[in-house]
């Protein structure tokens, strides 16, 4: 084995590969940017080593910065973790230049399996379905418009290199092709530094089926079973669990044994993944997709089923050794589902969500497991992606598994950032969820009939009373002063983000108050258990438990998995509201475009005095390696204000819209 190893990634991959080194007795080196210099991976290591600034293509991908810092401290191999340069040939290359071992397979797989465009010809020549689309590399943006008309719509984009859904559009009509092309080409290369495309016939009620290859260097080769990832939102997978309720034993053999012929086929070597579509309807037919030659986000609930640690044997294999298992070795044993927490918010439109993390619970217990990268006063920056931890349950079947996995999220507490949990919640117990009735398109339909909870009585008086009377009740949560009399009731008004302010009056004291939200009547309620951090409090007879913590103005309170961040509203926030009420008349739009998130302006469509439509795109700002559309919300001449590459924050204005001359109706 080897005696140093270096974890060439960041987040919940690096410390999940950092546990393995360590209980091996391995040396381990991790790397981090500016924008990591205090994150948890950069301390579970032995040894960690600046490689640049926060931007990916400095860091992270800097190939030069990373076979350095593995020479400077001795590392014999680099693993490549998932995403960043885990499939990426050139890298590989280097690390065998530098006399380094790459933890992956080798070059020639890389390059044929790595490249999705190379690898369906590639697989297609082995006799082995794949999806209908391109199979040319290189194509510009012309020819790929023209192998539309060939493939048909609805048709999928896809980056031909890398994972993870980024990149990956749907394109429903002609007219949409061009732009979203562009799009995918710029997320492309921000996150894989290659922004190479293909087309793909989308399939919409399919279902998304992975098996999991381990190969050696002595021509052995054999599956873990397969894992079902249909649930996704935005080609991203969201649940992920082993095995799939949709296969018997014998299309689950066929299945396997499909999956080691694609590995055999490129001499693959390591950990791999081998990816299909299937349909509901014919469970039977198999399509290949790609193969994914690395290590899989959704790895765990493989591990949980097999018994197996796939991080030591990516690195037995890559050490020489032979596998010790043969195919009759492998038993899948009960049921393994996880959940991918990110920093999003659900009820905006699941748009990126940064800050810092002021409080956290993370779950424990039988079946349950965190792979995790989060610690308080950790920063959550729009430089990476937006997966904060993965929480997985396992137990002797599928439907105790679901409901494992439920209370541990419930359990789960995020405060300081939005999280995607109570979205998390609803999705595992949806019936159709609950019955196995899966495809890639289910989350999409779920979407429209969720509903996520609002700030309602329990939680603004709570926030009120701990905020009054609790450790922080001082400035602006402190009583009116002194008077002659009877205390007289406080009115408090709250904001969650952007949602109009509520407004509470609290009279009386914490354990024996008056509360009354907005015009409803009166309720009595009380704290009965006040903390740094908790608040238990009574209202109107029923008790509610909530975690509560305060910073920078905003009060964040969670429950059962579900936070939201309260401040109050202020002279600043009045004086918007008064302004714009000036500046627009009644049943306007609002002629200001502001970024709903902070991240980096990666395209500006039109500029100054141009003329411009509702609905038109005016601006694309990336963040958290996901690209969002600001457009005009009505008719009229656009001013911008920002320009490509720049740093933009929450709510700032980006474009100013002002109506046409001929359109201004007299006053």
């Amino acid at each position: 084995m080897f005696s140093t190893v270096l974890v060439a990634n960041r987040g919940e991959i690096a410390c999940r590969v950092l546990r393995t080194l360590g209980e091996l007795g391995t040396r381990s080196v991790a790397v981090y940017s500016d924008a990591d210099r205090n994150a948890r991976h950069v301390g579970l290591a032995d040894v960690a080593v600046r490689i640049g600034p926060p931007a990916p293509t400095h860091s992270y991908l800097n190939i030069a910065a990373l076979i350095a810092a593995a020479r400077a401290t001795g590392a014999e191999a680099i693993h490549p973790g998932y995403g960043f340069l885990s499939e990426n040939a050139d890298f590989a290359r280097a690390c065998a230049a530098a006399g380094i071992v790459f933890i992956g397979p080798g070059i020639e797989a890389l390059a044929v399996m790595g490249d999705k465009i190379r690898a369906k010809a590639h697989v297609t020549r082995a006799n082995v379905p794949v999806v209908p689309g391109t199979a040319d590399p290189g194509l510009t943006d012309a020819e790929l418009v023209a192998a539309a008309d060939r493939i048909g719509y609805p048709l999928l984009i896809k980056p031909s290199a890398g994972g993870g859904g980024k990149g990956m559009i749907v394109v429903e009509r002609p007219g949409d092709l061009p732009d979203s092309v562009r799009a995918a080409r710029r997320v492309a290369t921000g996150a894989f530094g290659d922004d190479t495309l293909l087309l793909e016939r989308y399939l919409p009620s399919a279902r998304h089926l992975e098996v999991q290859v381990l190969a050696d260097t002595h021509d052995g080769v054999l599956h873990l079973g397969e894992r079902e990832c249909s649930l996704q939102r935005r080609h991203q997978k969201v649940i992920e669990e082993a095995p799939s309720p949709l296969l018997d034993g014998a299309a689950r053999q066929r299945l396997g044994a499909l999956a080691c012929d694609v590995a055999r086929s490129v001499g693959y070597v390591g950990a791999g993944t081998v990816e299909f579509v299937v349909s509901n309807d014919a469970p039977e037919n198999f399509f290949f997709m790609e193969m994914n030659t690395r290590l899989q986000v959704e790895h765990p609930v493989t591990e949980l089923v097999t018994g197996l640690d796939l991080v030591e044997w990516q690195l037995r294999i890559a050490a020489g050794q032979p596998l010790t298992l043969e195919q009759g070795d492998i038993r899948i044993t009960g049921h393994a589902i996880e959940a991918r927490v990110y920093a999003e918010d659900p009820a905006r439109g699941f748009l990126p969500s940064t800050g810092r993390i002021l409080l956290l619970d993370e779950p424990a217990g039988d079946g349950i497991r965190v792979d995790s990268a989060l610690a308080p006063g950790l920063s959550i920056s729009a430089d990476y992606d937006p997966l904060l931890s993965k929480v997985i349950a396992w137990a002797p079947d599928r439907a105790q598994a679901l409901s494992r996995l439920d209370a541990a999220l419930a359990a789960t507490t995020v405060l300081g950032v939005h999280t995607n949990i109570e979205f998390l919640r609803q999705v595992i117990t949806d019936p159709a969820v609950r019955a196995g009735q899966l495809d890639t398109s289910l989350l999409e339909r779920l979407l429209p009939g969720l509903q996520f909870r609002a700030p309602d009585a329990a939680v603004v008086t709570a926030a009120v009373l701990w905020g009054r009377d609790g450790d922080v009740g001082r400035g602006a949560w402190r009583r009116d002063g002194w008077r002659l009399g009877d205390d007289q009731p406080t009115r408090y008004a709250l904001v969650a983000g952007t949602d109009p302010s509520v407004q509470v009056t609290v009279g009386g004291t914490a354990d024996a108050a008056t509360v009354l939200i907005g015009d409803a009547d009166p309720l009595p309620a009380s704290l009965v258990r006040l903390g740094a951090d908790t608040a238990s409090l009574e209202l109107d007879g029923i008790v509610h438990t909530f975690r509560i913590v305060a910073a920078d103005g905003t009060t964040w309170i969670g429950q059962n998995g579900w936070s939201v961040g309260l401040r109050l509203r202020g002279r600043a926030d009045r004086l918007a509201e008064e302004l714009a009420a000036i500046t627009r008349p009644a049943g306007t739009a609002n002629p200001e475009i502001r970024s709903p998130m902070p991240g980096t302006v990666v395209a500006v469509s039109v500029a100054t005095g141009d003329r411009v439509t509702t609905g038109q795109t005016l601006v694309r700002v990336e963040a958290m390696k996901m690209e969002h559309q600001l457009t005009a919300t009505a008719n009229g001449i656009v001013t911008i204000t920002i320009r490509p590459a720049d740093l933009v924050s929450l709510d700032q204005v980006v474009a100013t819209i002002t109506p046409h001359p001929q359109e201004e109706k007299p006053a």
